[in-house]
């Protein structure tokens, strides 16, 4: 029947599973290790520590520009005046020893690496502008970086860009608690802004497995989806206003705190999912639900897609308001986080997992609709095995095997990462025919993702980096998703590795019009040059 623990208590099918009486039943412990025991441990995306901290060494990463054949664009190179200026700009915030650097140049996937000579850490928007209008004027590329979490190559160099980091504007300006908006500097860590908001009762509306290293910022350039979109909706809805600068170091002030205004163009959503093309963002202005009295989760095991389709569809129209994610699993991702990370899954043997979370302000009104919708799924046999936490150290501990996939992939080998989006009912059927595809040229094929919103991430490892499996993955990948209507990005970005494939998910024309914005904002491309648009022929 598989392992459970103390506030994750086992569902047994013979019985209503009442969630009272589900709390007196003994069982024993989730997480193997107490240093396991939730997103709080490890260091990849899926925790809540430095993601850098147990990288392999960084010099183990082939440079991108040799491993893709790029020629540099014809940028200024650095000078002993230019370094002289940034002391003096910004003293002791300044970063050029080559050790220090290797782990801003290195993607956390290990997938690319640049070669930058030089970091810099502002701490205002006035630093920001400063620098940025230097780096016009003397035509030297700059590359934005936040907690350096993405997964497509657009937070670290290229080439030699500079690192423009936003470590250091990490200031919570403002919080009213009445109209629950958030101001705050773009290098707040997304786990520090929403344990500050959890002690006004609030939340911040995302949730990211790298929350305990990602910065607000990032996530906004980026346009970060995460495991609350279900719930609260993505960034364009939530964010209300940015302070971003231009590439010429002009500061664009939108930083408004209100719901409505309607006066001219939205400026604020040609920033949002930008991925720091056409600004650099530098505070932003955020609308914070109400932190939920009750959560409720629910892991489950099912032994078709077939049923966790369906499972969905019941847990939609039972659950209904109080449903606040609803993620999916296949076992090849359970069997990786318990050989890599030495977690435990409570509910085994089954060929898919479902992890559903269920948030409000009545805890008797949802553990009512919550066993309802359990008893008809055990009943009808759509859920054949499963476990539900209401402790919140072991809600944690469940989430864990969620969101410490991405961890566990790493340790697999050299990953090939995939994020679309697909029409739910077909979500599963490129994982199918990948394995299919790829046969024995690959290590593990696994799907994962956020079914509520549509969104799977498709994860392909091997030994080692190999040019021909990447060409029995590309464009296929793309072009199978683009012949369902899907797109080739659901919530990563394009960066630097996907660049080229946007066609597959946007008409010429609206591609077009996206190259004469970045001309017209950034004319010399010296932000985040190599990164989300094809060059212009």
């Amino acid at each position: 029947m598989g392992a459970s623990c103390a506030g994750c208590r086992r569902l047994l099918w013979s019985r209503r599973p009442r969630l009272g009486w589900l709390t007196s039943f003994p069982v024993r412990a989730v997480g193997q290790r107490s240093t396991a025991a939730g997103p709080g441990a490890g260091c990849g995306p899926g925790s809540r520590r430095a993601l850098h901290a147990a990288r392999p060494g960084c010099q183990q990463v082939a440079l991108t520009s040799e491993r893709y054949g790029l020629q540099r664009l014809p940028f200024a190179h650095l000078t002993r005046s230019d370094m002289a200026f940034f002391e003096r700009l910004l003293p002791g915030r300044v970063i050029t020893d080559p050790e220090e650097l290797k782990q801003f140049n290195v993607d956390w996937l290990k997938s690319v690496r640049g070669c930058s000579k030089l970091m810099l850490k502002p701490q205002t928007t006035a630093e920001v502008s400063q620098v940025l209008r230097y780096c016009y004027e003397r035509n030297l590329a700059v590359n934005p970086q936040g907690g350096n979490t993405g997964l497509v190559g657009g937070s670290v160099p290229v080439f030699d860009e500079i690192i423009l980091s936003t470590a250091l504007m990490n200031r919570i300006i403002s919080f009213d608690k009445v109209s629950g908006i958030l101001v705050c500097q773009a290098g707040c860590i997304l786990e520090k802004l929403n344990e500050y908001l959890e002690q006004q009762g609030f939340i911040v509306p995302l949730d990211l497995g790298a929350k305990g290293s990602c910065h607000i910022g990032g996530n906004v350039a980026t346009n970060a989806g995460g495991l609350r979109l279900l719930r609260y909706g993505s960034l364009r809805g939530t964010v209300l206003g940015l302070e971003v600068v231009l590439p010429d170091g002009s500061a664009l002030d939108c930083l408004a705190s209100l719901r409505k205004d309607n006066t001219g163009y939205d400026l604020k959503q040609l920033f949002i999912g930008s991925e720091g093309t056409l600004g650099v963002i530098t505070a932003v202005s955020i609308l914070c639900p109400q932190k939920p009295k009750a959560v409720n989760l629910a892991f489950l095991g099912c032994q078709s897609f077939a049923n966790v389709l369906e499972t969905f569809t019941t847990c939609r129209a039972m659950l209904g308001e109080i449903l606040s994610a609803y993620e999916f699993m296949d076992e090849k991702c359970m069997e990786l986080v318990e050989r890599y990370l030495k977690l435990s899954n409570p509910v085994t043997g089954s060929p898919f997992y479902v992890l559903i979370e269920t948030s409000g302000s009545n805890s008797t009104h949802d553990e009512e609709k919550l066993n309802n919708f359990l008893e008809k799924t055990m009943t009808s046999g759509l859920v054949t095995d499963g476990t539900v936490a209401t402790d919140d150290k072991k809600i944690k501990t469940l989430w864990s095997l969620r969101e410490r996939i991405t961890e566990a992939l790493t340790h697999d080998g050299y990953v090939y990462k995939y994020d679309l989006s697909l029409p739910v009912a077909q979500l599963y059927e490129l994982v199918t025919d990948m394995r299919a595809r790829l046969g024995q040229g690959a290590k593990n094929v696994v799907g994962y993702g956020h079914l509520g919103d549509g969104n799977l991430h498709l994860n392909i490892t091997a030994e080692s980096y190999s040019h021909s499996l990447l060409d029995a993955i590309e464009p296929f990948v793309y072009e199978w998703t683009a012949r369902h209507s899907g797109s080739i990005s659901a919530e990563h970005g394009l960066g630097f590795k996907k660049k080229h494939f946007i066609h597959y998910s946007k008409p010429s024309q609206a591609i077009l019009l996206m190259q004469r914005f970045k001309a017209m904002l950034d004319p010399k491309g010296i932000l985040n040059p190599y990164k989300m648009l094809p060059s212009r022929p």
